[in-house]
């Protein structure tokens, strides 16, 4: 079990739902001691894949995205959910269904940030039905750009966004893989990876 399982194991609340809750550590109250440890454990899983820039959409990806990249040393940019008044000129543009707030949002990056030459790597806090990621994807192909790897914190492998993801022929590197989780119980099983992580 490497550490991000662990500490899912200890901290993270079942829902029912199928509803993960890992605010005491992830996406409400950051934890970033452990974001370096993702930071880290991703910048070893893409050794030697040229990346030049980040993307993730917010809110939760920013915060675990902005730790990684002193492991890349690139910029982080993330897709916005809102179009505000200090966006202007180009824009990329796509729809998003989230899974935890059963909603559709347009994502919107500005074309001044991504463009043929780069190469990203995307990065979220969770993979449930892939939406968000299929949404960020798509803004990379906008821009010309090539996605060079994705990495996950929590994916949750019995949806079908990891393997529609990776069926795709995406490079994905989920930390932690849920293969199967108990409300009644509060247990949490976990893929076991061929990747030796952590």
């Amino acid at each position: 079990m490497n550490f991000l399982e662990e500490r899912i194991q200890r901290d993270g609340i079942v829902k029912e739902g199928n509803v993960l809750k890992v605010d005491t550590f992830l996406n409400h109250q950051m934890d970033i001691g452990l974001f370096r440890q993702m930071g880290e454990e991703w910048k070893r899983r893409f050794a030697g894949t040229p990346i030049n820039k980040i993307l993730t959409i917010e809110a939760s990806g920013i915060g675990i995205a902005c730790i990684a990249s002193e492991y890349f040393d690139v910029p982080v940019v993330f897709a916005k959910k809102s179009k505000s008044v200090n966006l202007d000129g180009g824009m990329y543009v796509a729809e998003v269904e989230s899974f935890t707030h059963k909603c559709k949002n347009q994502v919107i990056v500005s074309k001044k940030f991504l463009g043929p030459e780069d190469r990203v790597l995307i990065i979220d806090d969770f993979l449930a039905n892939g939406y968000a990621l299929q949404g960020m994807i798509s803004i990379v192909s906008q821009a010309g750009a090539t996605v060079a790897g994705i990495g996950i914190a929590i994916e949750k492998g019995f949806q079908p966004g990891g393997r529609t993801i990776r069926n795709l022929g995406y490079h994905l590197e989920s930390l932690a893989i849920v293969e199967d989780m108990d409300a009644e119980t509060g247990k949490i099983w976990f893929q076991e990876q061929n990747e030796n992580a952590g």
